[in-house]
């Protein structure tokens, strides 16, 4: 069960697995969270301390992943019965990995898993970035493994990027190497610029970015940050940047400017890859963002046919975390790993999570 950094509801999916191999896959279902639930998530971005606020919000996110479940089995009614552990991600509030915070790094995703093995009748498992992030790692991007094991069969170099709140890649080799690390904003900067000027939830297709005109001088300054030169691996908080930086800008402009960035910060990723892939790959809500592609496509100066949605090799780009995080829960309970040093930059391969047991 995935809330990502779009803070924009609970993506609920199913995989059978060993914890290597991906044996099955359920449809998925998205359950939206309200305007004033996803508000009151913004509105505790980067607490470091907790309080009977923070608290409230958590206990309220847990009964909202305990419905969200139900409303899944309802939905899926083969599956009752059939699932026995939970992979809990929760909602990041706070990352602040050792690369950039030597002291005072922590990462924080709000969640009881307690509480919601209690309501689910379920296992679980939640909190699997904490243990990567105490050894010296990112602590992000975990979702890399599962890539992996998805595209076991495939031809490779490949690159599957994740355009979600913050876009992340993995770059998979033919010897079985594996690189993974954030690349920069997403779609989450349009989200919040399309929900404050247009109260709308994202830039359909990108239809009010293509009416709009990119301003250059925004994109230099944006991409002066020494984040974007830096060698992976490497990750991102949410609070990392900021919509204010098109403050003052029409509404086109600012989606055509905050698209153009989403865009570039992409492409720049290949600078660190050490072979070019054959194809790019993309799943998360922006890889249906239209215009978002082109301009990835023009960046890179690939063909349609070079950068393809996850959903032509048959994935699926939607709920791609939400598997992911049913497959880490699996390899939790394992002990298998669920970083990498070439992944979180971990000194060695490091399994992580706290189980809690269904009473």
């Amino acid at each position: 069960m995935m809330s990502g950094t779009s803070m924009d509801g609970i993506d609920v999916a199913a995989v059978r697995t060993d914890g290597v191999r991906i044996l099955e896959r359920s449809p998925g279902l998205f359950v939206p969270y309200s305007e004033e639930f996803t508000e009151k998530l913004r509105s505790i971005l980067g607490s470091t301390e907790p309080s009977q606020k923070i608290f409230a919000i958590q206990k309220e996110l847990t009964d909202l992943h305990g419905a969200a479940f139900f409303k899944f089995v309802q939905k899926f009614t083969y599956l009752k019965g059939l699932i026995n552990l939970i992979g809990f991600h929760g909602q990041a509030i706070l990352h602040r990995p050792p690369s950039k915070f030597p002291v005072g790094f922590r990462t924080w995703q709000i969640g009881d898993g307690a509480l919601l093995a209690r309501l689910t009748g379920i296992d679980v498992v939640a909190n699997m970035r904490e243990k990567d992030v105490m050894a010296g790692g990112e602590g992000a991007p975990l979702v890399s493994l599962y890539h992996q094991a998805l595209a076991k069969d495939r031809e490779k170099p490949l690159t599957i990027v994740n355009i979600g709140g913050t876009s992340n890649v993995t770059w998979l080799g033919k010897e079985g190497e594996i690189l993974a690390f954030d690349l920069g904003p997403g779609n989450g900067l349009l989200n919040d610029w399309m929900s404050e000027k247009a109260r709308q939830a994202f830039d359909e297709s990108g239809k009010t970015a293509a009416r709009g005109h990119v301003h250059e001088d925004i994109i230099k300054t944006f991409f002066d940050s020494p984040y974007f030169s830096r060698k992976p691996p490497k990750s991102l908080d949410r609070l990392d940047y900021s919509k204010d930086i098109v403050r003052g800008l029409s509404l086109e402009d600012g989606a055509a400017t905050l698209t153009e960035i989403a865009a570039i910060a992409i492409a720049r990723g290949r600078e660190f890859f050490p072979e070019p892939p054959l194809k790019w790959l993309l799943t998360g809500g922006g890889a249906h963002n239209e215009f978002l592609v082109q301009r990835l496509q023009h960046h890179l100066g690939l063909t349609p046919a070079q950068v393809q949605n996850v959903e032509s090799v048959g994935w699926s780009s939607d709920f791609m975390e939400a598997e992911a995080w049913a497959f880490l829960a699996v390899r939790s309970r394992k002990g298998l790993p669920l970083s990498l040093p070439t992944t979180t930059g971990v000194p060695h391969a490091m399994t992580g999570g706290d189980f809690f047991k269904a009473h």
